[in-house]
């Protein structure tokens, strides 16, 4: 079941050099109801590490936590789900190994991709807006395409990239 508004994309590149962990806390305080792992860079050890760690915030805050394209971590420290790309595992593949009461979410870049979530619990659009780990996909999507993909899609759409306090209300009266 969706049960979280607010969702968090980790990236420790982007922390202005404080803990990770430290930055999840805080985000949790400010109303974050849903985390996503999404730190590619780390080996499996090292990932498994942080999830646990993570997964013990999430969990004293009632949170949600998804782990990036990673079952394996996140059936080993009971995470909430996985969050998979549009190259990544096949959503019905890792609803198979997930089982019914995990959440998986899905990348969609432009409204052609929202089929390949087809039995994914929720989907994550963007970037609507610039954000330096999300210039690899492109231009920015802007507000018309995330209207576009609220409106043709069945599951919870969820916005991401480059939003701040000055555009969040923007996006969020289309999400």
């Amino acid at each position: 079941m969706i049960d979280f508004r607010l969702y968090c994309v980790t990236d420790r590149t982007q922390t202005a050099a404080r803990p990770l962990v430290d930055v999840v806390h805080a985000a949790l305080d400010g109303g974050v109801r849903a985390v996503q792992l999404r730190e590619k860079d780390l080996e499996g050890g090292e990932l498994y590490h942080l999830a646990s760690q993570l997964r013990k915030i999430t969990e004293g805050y009632r949170a949600r936590l998804f782990i990036n394209e990673r079952l394996d971590v996140a059936l080993a420290v009971g995470a909430d789900g996985v969050h998979l790309g549009q190259t990544s595992f096949p959503v019905a593949a890792a609803r198979r190994l997930l089982g019914p009461d995990k959440l998986i979410g899905v990348s969609t870049h432009s409204p052609t991709e929202i089929a390949a979530g087809a039995g994914a619990d929720f989907i994550v659009f963007g970037p609507v807006y610039f954000t330096p780990s999300k210039a690899s996909f492109g231009a920015p999507q802007g507000l018309a395409a995330l209207q576009k993909i609220v409106a043709t899609s069945a599951l919870p759409v969820y916005a991401i990239g480059g939003i701040t306090e000055h555009n969040v209300e923007a996006v969020r009266n289309l999400a």
